[in-house]
């Protein structure tokens, strides 16, 4: 049981120690990157103003747009790395990463939640968003859906998530041999101390469930 303690504990720092680099990463990548692509998209269209050819105005059009697609991509990166959004809540971080993930991927998920929002570690709120975010990930490469909803439960000494798509399903017991998406997503509900299922059926879609325990106030 000590070693088994031992354990969680080691494996909780090597985590906060990777989301402390990712979130340095992000910025750099948002601050640093994205401002100075942002900077050649706007001269770009500053320079199509001034040219007279139509095929230099053409390919000066087909550049901007290849460099608005790069922007975006960084944009979604820099998300996925660490979301802003996460210093103001676990809700608004879903909401933004989701309206992203949207006009990245075409699929539309519908969010909602319920109850009263209690207060939330901030290491909590990193678990249940990278849980959704592999989740939503999984449903854009094999569920082959245009659509997914996330449901968030509040009571007053949990918190509970669900993501489901209305895909195509999976064979449950041959993905957790297979994929390490699963497997990631209850290692890390595991080590927060919450709980973690996968319901799926061939034609019908899947569900991700998960809870965490909230802190209670001393």
């Amino acid at each position: 049981m000590e070693k088994k303690l031992v354990d969680q504990e080691i494996s909780s720092y090597i985590i906060q120690f990777q989301e402390e680099e990712l979130k340095r990463i992000a910025t750099e990548l948002h601050e640093g990157i994205g401002q100075t692509l942002y900077g050649i998209y706007t001269s770009l269209g500053f320079l199509e103003t001034g040219l007279d050819q139509p095929e230099m105005k053409q390919y000066m059009q087909e550049t901007a747009l290849l460099m608005e697609k790069t922007i975006n991509e960084v944009r979604m990166l820099s998300v996925e790395l660490y979301p802003p959004a996460l210093e103001i809540g676990l809700v608004p971080a879903i909401k933004s990463y989701a309206k992203l993930f949207t006009s990245t991927y075409g699929i539309i998920v519908e969010i909602e939640s319920s109850g009263t929002p209690q207060d939330i570690s901030k290491s909590g709120k990193l678990v249940l968003f990278r849980v959704c975010q592999e989740a939503l990930a999984n449903i854009a490469k094999y569920a082959g859906t245009s659509c997914a909803s996330i449901i968030i439960e509040w009571e007053p000494s949990l918190v509970k998530m669900q993501i489901q798509d209305y895909g195509e399903g999976f064979d449950l017991k041959e993905a957790l041999k297979k994929t390490s998406g699963l497997a990631a997503m209850k290692g890390r509900m595991d080590l927060g101390g919450g709980t973690f299922s996968a319901e799926s059926e061939i034609g019908k879609g899947s569900a991700i469930k998960v809870s965490l325990p909230l802190e209670q106030p001393s």
